[in-house]
């Protein structure tokens, strides 16, 4: 019998050489190996990806910028946007990111897991159909999403992105899709600068593009109400039949970059609150791809809480004994209050 849950990875993803940037290979050795010094890589289903095709990329990306991505390897790399950076095996190994979440798409509708982790780089949410940026080329999840619609007719995906940072490039490809419900919950006022309460789609997709921007040094707590009172009675209105995670695990209290206040058993808290979801509407599917993350410790304690949570055993790390002193409790209500406001034309349950 098949483990539940499964692993995506290829050594093809260190390839993608950074050099000294936060986004860089050390992230996916960091993890594999606390992976499997707790025991719990012996136990899952690894799945081997394939690279992406181009008319698969092509269903979130311009031809015209899939080219882009490609010369750009071909010349040997170097910087591709300001904050971008690749080498000559970052187009190999952004296609086969994205091929990744779909072989773990894939191995999900056969019934051979229940869920999975694509242990992916480079990383996707910031990439628009035309332009890449924030360390991304393609949208590994975008291009899973559509991916699944196309393949298998699904009608209602929902995206839920805990990335730390708007995922600009996932709203930008779904803004006016009501086959996609696409869940941002971010810090606001940083990188990108978007994912503001009133972004809410657009045409048919009106109402199905949630962004829940909090404050610096919001917390477990804070979190894990976004989650049960907006996320969850949407999403179980809107009853999608496959879950996909942009899981950045960037908000962590130890990442240079995130300024916010999660711990481990935060990112075990949410990822139970999403497959709660999954497990209620389509028999736990669920697939998370990695984003951002930059702390290599907090990082890797936190997949490693995450995938605990995606097989259903008790979390091995110890108590958190970091004392969160600036959870914005107070602050995050106010927030929860003012999407609901926003979205309850559209999902009474928010009323």
């Amino acid at each position: 019998m098949m483990n539940r849950t499964g692993l995506v990875y290829d050594p093809l993803y260190l390839q993608h050489d950074t050099g000294s940037h936060p986004e860089r290979a050390e992230r996916l050795v960091r993890i594999l190996n606390l992976l499997q010094e707790d025991g719990i890589y012996e136990r899952l289903t690894q799945i081997a990806p394939r690279p992406a095709t181009i008319d698969e990329i092509g269903m979130a990306h311009a031809p015209g910028y899939i080219e882009k991505v490609r010369s750009f390897a071909e010349r040997g790399g170097g910087t591709f946007t300001e904050d971008t950076a690749g080498s000559t095996e970052t187009y190999r190994a952004a296609l086969l990111a994205a091929g990744g979440v779909l072989a773990a798409i894939d191995a999900l509708m056969d019934g051979k897991i229940e869920n999975a982790f694509a242990l992916v780089r480079p990383p996707g949410h910031h990439a628009t159909p035309a332009a890449g940026m924030g360390f991304c080329f393609f949208n590994n999840v975008a291009v899973g999403a559509r991916y699944a619609i196309q393949k298998y007719g699904l009608k209602r995906v929902l995206i839920v992105d805990w990335d730390v940072h708007h995922g600009n490039g996932t709203e930008a490809v779904f803004y006016s899709d009501p086959a996609v419900l696409y869940f941002s919950v971010h810090r606001s006022y940083i990188y990108p600068g978007t994912g503001w309460p009133e972004n809410i789609g657009e045409e048919d997709g009106k109402g199905f593009n949630i962004n829940v921007p909090l404050p610096a040094g919001t917390g477990n707590r804070g979190y894990e109400q976004v989650f049960s009172r907006i996320l969850q009675p949407v999403a179980l209105s809107y009853q999608p039949e496959l879950v996909l995670i942009s899981a950045g695990q960037d908000a962590h209290h130890l990442d240079p970059l995130g300024g916010m206040s999660l711990t481990e058993r935060g990112y075990r808290k949410m990822t139970e609150q999403v497959l709660e979801i999954a497990g209620k509407c389509c028999n736990g599917r669920a697939v998370a791809a990695l984003e951002g993350g930059y702390s290599l410790e907090g990082l890797s304690k936190s997949v490693l809480a995450i995938i605990s949570a995606m097989e259903g055993r008790p979390f091995p790390g110890v108590e958190d004994n970091f004392v969160n002193k600036t959870c914005q409790f107070a602050r995050v209500q106010e927030i929860i209050g003012t999407v609901s406001g926003i979205l309850g034309r559209y999902w009474p349950v928010l009323i």
